[in-house]
């Protein structure tokens, strides 16, 4: 792992299933909204922003072939 970078370690989700919340290695939280900045950054390590079908930036995690390292995967908290 490259020094300053975290990872996700866990998501929180609303209702509706939607991330809205990460945990990083460091144990800071952060909303949707600042993990895209950070990602955008280069401060986050295996995730990405994309542009979707909606127009909407997203954010996602590093095509590994692992899905267990998915977001929508990771534990909740």
């Amino acid at each position: 792992m490259e020094q300053n970078k975290q990872h996700v370690v866990a998501v929180r989700k609303n209702g509706d299933g939607d991330i809205v919340e990460l945990k990083l290695s460091s144990g800071q939280v952060v909303d949707y909204l600042e993990a895209q900045q950070l990602a955008k950054n280069g401060q986050l390590e295996n995730v990405n922003v994309f542009r979707g079908r909606d127009g909407d930036e997203h954010l996602r995690s590093n095509a590994d072939g692992d899905p267990s390292n998915n977001l929508d995967n990771l534990p909740g908290f």
